[in-house]
């Protein structure tokens, strides 16, 4: 590996930047299981890691618990390098149906019982999936220092926020990443980029394939460039990413085999100032 293609997260962990998420492992709007024979996601994850990825982006309310337990079930004990991300500040109810709960007691209880599904001791990057805009956001990072403080947290991770409130973040608490929505077609976080570039801070684009948006003007630009190098439109959104800023970690997910190599072949595409001109434009 080298230093393009890796990352040092919160400074200290090594990760390649093209990892896995695991919202394709469970079943519409995030709930239950994908799939009746569990074994499919298992070896999914199993091939992930034996392709070369080391990092893992799940979160507790995926299924809920269910991405999680998957990610047990399939790689522990975890390998050496491994680092799994999740995240905690959900409540869940139902299919798409999702419940911000910032208290302290509330973000304590999630990462113990992340860290008993995940069957560690250490979860390496804990994100807040939302910050709880009843709750102050000292109280909210001041429970996840202290989650970080008794070992039980290595780094700290905010989803979904402004720049403002990254700063603000920043003065409470260490911040190793953001997970914004960003991709080829929507820039909005654009700036937010630009503040993690500032102080080594990873981006983890969510959609980062589009969530199948990547169509008209930015999808006839993506199959032009695709031809060129005889890959997928989606390896070169991917591919995009990756060379856009060194502080992008995208983690797409998938629910196959084939559509996971399609997604980690997208390292190896060299994309030309040419081929990035053009991909620029259709922003």
């Amino acid at each position: 590996m080298d230093g393009e293609t890796t990352f040092r997260l919160g400074g200290d962990l090594p990760v390649r930047r093209l990892g896995l998420g695991t919202g394709g492992l469970v079943g519409p709007g995030y709930w239950g299981p994908r799939h009746e024979d569990q074994g499919r996601p298992v070896a999914l994850l199993r091939r992930a890691v034996e392709r070369g990825v080391t990092l893992i982006d799940t979160a507790d309310n995926y299924g809920p618990d269910v991405a999680e337990e998957l990610v047990a079930r399939a790689l522990h004990p975890y390998p050496a390098g491994l680092v799994i991300a999740t995240k905690g500040g959900v409540v869940r109810t139902g299919p798409d149906v999702w419940h911000i709960a910032g208290r302290p007691e509330q973000l304590r209880a999630m990462c113990e019982a992340s860290l008993r599904r995940l069957r560690v001791e250490t979860i390496g990057l804990y994100q807040l999936h939302r910050l709880d805009p009843e709750v102050p956001m000292a109280e909210q990072l001041g429970a996840l220092t202290d989650l970080q403080r008794a070992g039980k947290i290595r780094h700290i991770g905010l989803d979904s926020i402004g720049v403002e409130e990254l700063r603000r973040a920043r003065e409470i608490a260490p911040i190793a990443s953001v997970q914004n929505r960003y991709n080829l077609l929507d820039r909005g976080a654009e700036e937010l980029l630009e503040a993690c570039e500032e102080r080594g801070t990873a981006f983890l684009p969510w959609f980062p394939l589009g969530n199948g948006a990547l169509t008209g003007d930015a999808g006839e630009a993506l199959a032009a460039v695709a031809a060129r190098h005889g890959a997928t439109t989606g390896q070169i959104a991917l591919s995009w990413l990756l060379h856009r800023s060194p502080v992008l970690l995208p983690t797409p997910g998938t629910g196959t085999p084939a559509h996971l190599d399609e997604n980690l072949d997208a390292a190896h595409i060299a994309l030309t100032e040419e081929d990035l001109a053009r991909l620029d434009k259709v922003a």
